[in-house]
């Protein structure tokens, strides 16, 4: 056969899905300047990190996130037997993904996060607004795996200690730090022509602004936390990413988490999880096509 006559064939819809989540999880990464976090610039408050290391360990969780979206898919309903699935499911991503890195924890909590949205969108893909995809997250994390391992990560200890909502609880409320903070506020910007890599920031900084952060709490404690949240909101007070007083802003804060040792790790993954939100709920089309 000649090479000009050989199509590619039309992916899944869990290839689409999982294109998706790799995709933001890149450009969550390669998103500047991100205070005290792995960016274009440099590695931030980690010395373990890259931007490298970071895309080769989204680029690694690919399988993961399209076996995710197949199990949806394959069960069709919210329910024990999907919950555990993806969990085992993404257990091996995890390890998938400490293989790449050598060990280096890139995207735990992504996986969580971004698993459940992958599977929530494979589920309904006709119906897939913002609300109802984090409505049906939610009563898959609110599932208790069976399988699951019980130590608790630096994450859930550190909620634990100080009263706060991890990762887990966050999802199982259905990511309000997204719904109502992140998403309106990447739409404001988008809709105030801040152009789309400052309204990112802006809804990174719209996170951070009401994030109880474990990452930032398990490395800075509570003055870390008061930080990030109090520079997050002088930012978009004075103006957002756009401006100049905010961008004065902006470089402060970045500095003050430097110092504090503070990377702002969990408002990361929610800003990822925000823009793959952001995406199906706008690009129905394109994920209804897969079908």
């Amino acid at each position: 056969m000649h090479a000009f006559n050989l199509q590619s064939k039309p992916l899944s819809l869990a290839e689409r899905l999982a294109d998706l989540a790799v995709d933001v999880l890149i450009d969550e990464a390669d998103l500047s300047p991100k205070p005290a976090l792995v960016d274009r610039r440099g590695n931030g408050a980690h010395s373990d990190l890259h931007l490298g290391l970071m895309h080769a360990s989204a680029l690694s969780l690919w399988p993961a996130f399209k076996e995710m979206a197949e199990a949806a898919s394959q069960f069709g309903t919210v329910g024990l037997p999907l919950r555990e699935a993806l969990g085992r499911i993404g257990r091996e991503g995890e390890a998938a993904m400490l293989a790449t890195t050598n060990g280096v924890n890139t995207h735990r909590g992504a996986i969580w996060a971004l698993g459940l949205l992958v599977a929530a969108a494979a589920l309904e893909p006709q119906a897939n607004t913002a609300g109802a995809l984090c409505l049906r997250a939610a009563r898959l994390a609110l599932l208790d795996d069976r399988y699951a391992p019980r130590p608790l990560s630096h994450g859930a200890q550190v909620a634990l200690r100080y009263g706060v909502r991890g990762a887990r609880e966050e999802a199982q409320l259905g990511f309000p730090a997204v719904l109502q903070r992140g998403l309106p506020q990447l739409e404001r910007s988008r809709a105030q022509g801040h152009g789309e890599q400052n309204a990112r920031l802006d809804a990174l900084l719209a996170i951070m602004s009401g994030l109880a952060d474990t990452c930032v709490l398990y490395r800075a404690g509570e003055e870390g936390l008061q930080a990030m949240q109090q520079g997050a909101q002088a930012v978009l007070d004075a103006g957002g990413s756009t401006s100049l007083a905010g961008r004065r802003r902006l470089h402060e804060l970045d500095q003050c988490l430097l110092a504090l040792n503070a990377s702002p790790g969990g408002a990361a993954d929610l800003l990822a999880a925000c823009l793959l939100i952001d995406r199906i709920a706008s690009g129905a089309a394109f994920i209804q096509g897969a079908m």
